[in-house]
């Protein structure tokens, strides 16, 4: 497990001691409990966290909102930092692929459909939101086998505007900033749809292009069997 000869470590080839399985099991299981896991599961302990205070009172209440609004700034924070510790130090765990993209929807998700249920959000931007969100999830795995698109620039700028406008639209915001709230907001939308149309094409091309490469080694394949038939 460790890449260390039997000779090097001080054994002869004999059967490892009913110790060692344990110990390697202990060794995987620790792994999980990593910074960059540990940050994906506040986001996860955040979400019904954020629920209960962002519903106080009604949901009107500016003192509670701010609360909520601390909340959500702190899973948006922990969303930012847990991928990229995961990627620098070689903390990336399958429990990590599952749930960190689970965590960012559903705070997310949880944020706009509160603040459409309170009336402060149109339905159709959260509808709009969520379905790309929940689009691009299922086509990342409808294209998994052929490759990874990589997230571009545009992508970036779009969850960075969906945050910043979330945010200010939980915070009891009034006068000016309530009209520029509105108007981050729309630029998450356009951003959203945009980048959501462009990862469908970018995912229609690589599959396209994967099921090019399966033909053409298939193609090689009964080429080489073929003089031997």
């Amino acid at each position: 497990m460790t890449g260390v000869p039997a000779s090097a470590a001080g054994g002869t080839g004999r059967t490892p001691a009913p110790g060692g399985k344990l110990g390697a099991a202990a060794v995987n299981q620790a792994s999980l409990w990593n910074v960059a896991n540990l940050l994906t599961m506040v986001r996860l302990v955040l979400v019904p966290g954020f629920v209960v205070l962002m519903l106080q009172d009604g949901g009107y209440d500016p003192v509670w909102r701010a609360w909520a609004w601390a909340a959500f700034a702190v899973a948006m924070i922990t969303d930012i930092f847990d991928g990229h510790l995961a990627r620098t130090y070689n903390l990336v765990t399958d429990f990590g692929k599952i749930a960190d993209p689970i965590a960012d929807k559903a705070i997310m998700g949880a944020a706009l459909v509160c603040l459409s249920s309170l009336g402060d959000l149109p339905w159709w931007v959260t509808g709009v939101i969520l379905f790309r969100e929940l689009g691009i999830t299922l086509m990342r795995f409808w294209v998994i086998r052929h490759g990874v698109i990589p997230a571009s620039r545009g992508g970036k700028l779009k969850t960075l505007a969906q945050g910043t406008a979330t945010g200010m639209y939980v915070l009891a915001l009034t006068g000016p900033l309530a009209t520029l709230r509105f108007w981050v907001m729309a630029v998450a939308v356009v951003l959203t749809v945009v980048t959501g149309l462009d990862y469908v094409r970018q995912a229609v091309v690589l599959r396209r292009q994967g099921l090019a490469a399966q033909r053409e080694a298939r193609a090689a394949e009964a080429a080489m069997e073929g003089p031997g038939r």
